[in-house]
């Protein structure tokens, strides 16, 4: 027993001294590659951190202030949300994180963020940090080198502009059904709207779920007509197929709303809590399996018989590439096919419905931009009838219009992700130049190309005096108009080419993420969709889905913000102007915060039940947003 405290005493001792060399090993690293840097203690990246730093912030801040703050800002997870540009402003545009675990290069300047995404192989995809999504099988957002050029090709063949096509018809009609669950039938609405996040969710699942797999999922009150053929129906129904305790709409639902909690803990552990809660999340993760196996089934058989399902029918494709007929040299295991076909749905329903969800909250906390947008749609598409509306006159005049301006604006300051990792080989150090001068990134460095930060970094952004915040510039506020340049202003804007960079085709849509007319950032400045090879597949179809749902809500509807908690709608219909804009004023302050509360899970939403509430009026009938904050 006597040996027991040495024994500990000994494993202390190691563990600090270990601690102590690795991070003067770092500082030394840092030092040689002429970038400032910030020591931390550990890794900011660190999961044992992330999950327990609630606990040991409020310990930190009791020493004092000098000895961490420095650094604990950077330490706290979402710290780039919070602060946006001012790290960089403060250590520079690119700068490293130092730590005993590793080093980590974070930037939000353009001309490092281009460099890196536009050489593949010298700065690859950080595969590390997405482990858990490895959950189902390997897949083309968890793998790197050959195995994902063979990953990326099989699934690119989906994305072109005919099923982009298919899309926009799609989320037409979702988007309908989505305004009929929130009218009811009489076509109005006098409650506010508290489950736009979650219908946003509903939203994109329904059209991935059509155009990606063939799978009709219904609204609330909708049902299959009759002669519907049985596979449409056996996905798409309430209740649950045969073999099933959970319709595949329940477990795709449950299962997306708990993914954190089934990606991070192990499922033998979660099958051993006794709560209803997570015995479900175990449920659906049980369900998703069987159910993609059947898919993947049928489609097998399809593939054998040469049929083709319409739209672009990924786990199709996918079918196929397993037995060779796509591609001899490109053929997935049924594992990797499910694995695949579960990031198409994570990837094509959240990050879409995310956009939507920010952008109808933007446009009512600031009506002018709405106003303005409903006029371009008035424009744009007069009184045709949605179900009429084509896609191949449309898209671009809807992308070059306020429609696009507005959701290209979401995307600016309210991204799908925060952060995209790469990393430096482990092998050797590499280099890189900003504003003229080279550093030296050591190997098996990580790199966080900061989008939050680089889309509100001033040099890359017209900006003009801020209607919010008396005496700042409006980086950091949501204004469309931005978007709307001269031709003039944006003549050798976006053109600037990286030496060495990939030039392979990997599949995809090839244009342009912005419409031309349309101001156009200096290249690495603006990257929703990442940049270079390893860009998202989906943007294309991601840009029409929401280009598409707004142009339905807007054209026959206004979204304006729910001051209920300050008046009830009677004692509004009795105010003056000056009154109602003051109230509502306080709701777009509150709209404003709630937005900054945002924070990364798997995407960067709002969590924990925040909300902003909002109503849906017929538009003639608004009571705020046809002249609160008329330019």
């Amino acid at each position: 027993m006597s040996l027991i405290p040495i024994a500990v005493a000994v494993l202390v001792a190691y563990g600090i001294i270990n601690w102590a060399l690795n991070l003067r090993y770092h500082v030394n690293e840092a030092k040689r590659s002429g970038l400032p840097y910030v020591v931390t203690p550990c890794s900011p990246f660190w999961l044992p951190w992330q999950v327990s730093h609630k606990l040991w912030v409020p310990i930190i801040k009791l020493f004092p202030k000098s000895w961490w703050d420095g650094w604990l800002e950077i330490m706290i997870p979402n710290f780039a949300y919070r602060t946006r540009h001012d790290w960089f402003a403060k250590l520079g545009e690119s700068f490293l994180v130092v730590s005993p675990n590793r080093l980590v290069m974070m930037t939000d300047n353009a001309e490092t963020i281009r460099t890196i995404t536009l050489k593949r192989e010298q700065f690859p995809k950080w595969t590390a940090v997405y482990n858990i999504l490895r959950m189902f099988g390997e897949n083309v957002l968890t793998t790197e080198g050959s195995v994902w050029r063979m990953h990326r090709k099989v699934t690119s063949a989906s994305f072109n502009e005919r099923n982009a096509a298919l899309v926009f018809r799609e989320a037409i009609a979702q988007t309908q059904g989505m305004l009929r669950m929130w009218t009811g039938p009489t076509g109005t609405r006098t409650e506010p709207l508290k489950s736009l996040q979650r219908d946003t969710m509903k939203l994109a699942l329904n059209i991935i779920s059509y155009v990606g797999f063939g799978m009709r999922l219904l609204w609330p009150g909708e049902a299959h007509p009759a002669g519907t053929e049985p596979k449409i129906v056996k996905y798409g129904s309430h209740e649950p197929s045969d073999g099933h305790q959970l319709s595949f709409t329940d477990t795709m639902e449950i299962l997306l709303h708990y993914l954190l909690l089934l990606l991070i803990i192990p499922r033998w552990i979660l099958r051993l809590i006794p709560s209803k809660k997570v015995k479900k999340a175990v449920l659906s993760y049980d369900e998703y399996v069987s159910y993609m196996n059947e898919l993947l089934d049928e489609k097998i058989e399809e593939a054998r018989k040469g049929e083709h399902a319409e739209g672009m029918d990924l786990m199709g494709q996918l079918a196929k590439s397993c037995f060779g007929t796509d591609n001899k040299d490109a053929t997935l295991t049924r594992e990797e096919i499910i694995g695949n076909a579960f990031i198409m749905f994570v990837a094509g329903h959240e990050t879409t419905a995310n956009a939507i969800h920010f952008t109808i909250i933007y446009l009512a906390t600031h009506p002018e931009a709405q106003r303005r947008m409903q006029k371009d749609i008035d424009d744009i598409l007069g009184n045709q009838d949605p179900k009429d509306w084509d896609y191949d006159s449309l898209v671009n005049p809807m992308t070059a219009s306020m429609i696009g301006a507005a959701m290209y604006e979401t995307l600016r300051l309210v991204p799908a992700v925060s952060e995209i990792p790469k990393k430096i080989s482990p092998d050797a150090d590499e280099s890189f130049v900003m504003d003229g001068t080279r550093y030296v990134i050591p190997k098996d460095t990580g790199i966080s190309l900061v989008t939050v930060s680089t889309h509100v970094n001033p040099r890359y952004w017209p900006t003009r005096p801020s209607k919010i915040t008396p005496g700042k510039s409006n980086i950091l506020d949501y204004d469309p108009s931005r978007w709307f340049l001269t031709k003039e202003k944006l003549n050798g804007q976006g053109s600037e080419v990286v030496a060495g960079a990939d030039s392979e085709d990997f599949g995809g849509f090839q244009g342009s993420d912005i419409n031309a007319q349309l101001f156009k950032p200096e290249r690495g400045s603006y990257i929703p969709f990442s940049d270079g090879a390893r860009s998202c597949l989906g943007r294309r179809i991601a840009v029409v889905e929401i280009i598409a749902a707004l142009a339905v809500i807007f054209r026959s509807y206004s979204i304006e913000l729910a001051v209920d908690e300050w008046a009830t709608p009677e004692q509004v219909d009795k105010m003056s102007r000056d009154e109602r804009a003051e109230v509502y004023k306080k709701a777009q302050d509150k709209s404003l915060w709630t937005v900054g509360q945002a924070s990364t899970r798997l995407t960067l939403n709002l969590h924990d039940g925040m909300h902003v509430p909002v109503r849906i009026v017929k538009r003639g009938e608004e009571k705020f947003v046809d002249w609160v904050d008329k330019e």
